[in-house]
């Protein structure tokens, strides 16, 4: 008689992430799992450094909003970013499937294969900023304890190593920071808190004029998680822990931290030409510095979600490709880019997240909870392509970038261009997070009911 002592080959732990898709899904994860997790990653050092776009939204290289307009919109732009994240949690909790996978029920199996393209493009990218953020961090404590920072790459190297371990036994690595991280993130981040609160806010002047612009900043930094929440989502235990999770924890400290970084850029009298310096206030003292250790190392736990994510977004692609090979592929160029790549685009790449993810999401919202497509939501491999739905889709983007053009080169001209020719002027009240939202939850709604009700009785 033998007895098992652990996984089948080519299988993973009872209490782990599945290693291709076409092994079962643990549900595993406890509100408080996910509340702690997407706590930790509601505070974030790219985020402090990301407040440069609240504070300038239109890239004046100067505050155009007041501190309490600053703070205000990093609350608005957090609460409606947090709810669509909640939402996307409870697609990802009922079907079971991660957030590519997802898409399938959406534009079917070969269409998702477009936003799962785009999404494995910028997890990379967010993992790179991450690993660059992460090896500054590492530079700046050096310097503060020895001195003398050595050599930028062997942090990248160390961050890479560390966040592609952690990816290896992800639902592991929840836990780790569910006992030890969040309490000691909590602690550094009222006592740094308290401190700049002690000493001032010293920033005078700016208005209320560019509110929406800023809060669409905030918005595209919370909508940044949404094509990686189902992979953490389906883990659940419930529905409800799921939302209830990930709303509060990441909620409580995303507003923590954007009003902490904005109060930490208004100490240094705003140097927008090295989005660096806003930690320096974080350092002024030595239990600053402990604090802002422990903030660096919790950092982590952003390049892990994102690398991966990017495994398992690719696994869309690659269904039968073990998640732990894709980890270590996606790790090795996050890393490999972070050794070669500067910030100074973080605002284009910022906005085009939010043009490219929000009106997706509303048409993801609206065909799942309002048409009722979570009823024979079909994410299998054979899952029929439903072209129709990428209307709304390409609608809201259009819609976005008319509104607040992505900064780069060529492209923002183009969509200047076509601004003066269809007669639009930008007001200071235009959201493009929300009007983009809008216009394709409104287009899905013209023409996806139709194409929902022959998908069921499969005349079209």
């Amino acid at each position: 008689m033998t007895t098992s002592t652990g996984p089948a080959p080519g299988t993973a732990p009872a209490n782990e992430a599945p290693l291709t898709l076409d092994q079962p899904t643990p549900r595993v994860l406890s509100g408080w799992d996910q509340g702690t997790f997407w706590a930790n990653l509601g505070v974030s050092l790219l985020g402090f450094s990301g407040v440069l776009v609240v504070l300038d939204p239109l890239g004046t290289g100067r505050p155009t909003l007041s501190f309490a307009a600053a703070v205000t919109a990093s609350v608005v732009g957090t609460l409606i970013g947090t709810f669509a994240l909640g939402l996307a949690a409870i697609t990802g909790a009922r079907t079971g499937a991660p957030s590519m996978v997802l898409l399938r029920g959406l534009f079917g199996a070969k269409a998702s294969y477009l936003p799962t393209v785009l999404n494995v493009l910028q997890m990379v990218g967010w993992a790179v900023f991450e690993l660059v953020v992460i090896s500054t961090g590492l530079k700046i404590l050096a310097r503060q304890v020895f001195g003398e920072p050595g050599p930028g790459w062997l942090y990248v190297l160390v961050a890479g190593a560390v966040t592609t371990a952690l990816t290896l036994r992800p639902l592991g690595a929840l836990r780790v920071i569910r006992r030890y991280v969040t309490v000691a993130v909590v602690l550094a981040i009222l006592y740094l808190g308290w401190d700049l609160a002690g000493r001032g806010v010293p920033m005078e002047g700016g208005s209320w004029k560019d509110f929406w612009f800023a809060t669409d900043s905030v918005i595209a930094v919370s909508i940044s998680w949404l094509p990686l929440v189902a992979d953490y989502a389906r883990h659940s235990r419930s529905e409800k822990e799921a939302f209830g999770g990930l709303v509060v924890g990441q909620t409580l400290a995303g507003i923590a931290g954007s009003v902490l970084g904005v109060a930490a850029l208004a100490m240094i009298a705003f140097d927008s030409t090295d989005p660096y310096k806003v930690f320096d206030p974080f350092t002024a003292t030595g239990v600053g510095v402990v604090c802002f250790g422990v903030l660096v190392l919790r950092e982590v736990d952003q390049s892990f979600a994102n690398v991966y994510s990017t495994a398992v977004s690719a696994q869309n692609l690659l269904p039968r490709a073990d998640r732990r090979v894709l980890c270590l592929i996606s790790g090795a160029l996050a890393t490999g880019l972070a050794l070669l790549v500067d910030m100074d685009s973080f605002a284009g790449f910022l906005y085009l997240i939010g043009a490219v993810f929000i009106p997706m999401f509303a048409v993801l919202v609206v065909d799942f909870f309002v048409l009722g497509g979570h009823r024979d939501w079909d994410v299998s491999e054979q899952a029929p392509t439903r072209w129709v739905m990428l209307l709304p889709w390409a609608l809201g983007f259009a819609t976005y970038q008319l509104i607040a053009p992505t900064g780069i080169a060529g492209w923002s001209d183009a969509w200047a261009w076509l601004q003066g020719a269809v007669g639009l002027t930008v007001q200071p009240w235009m959201s493009a997070s929300l009007l983009s939202f809008a216009v394709a939850a409104l287009t899905t709604l013209a023409v996806g009911r139709g194409h929902r009700s022959r998908h069921r009785t499969g005349t079209g």
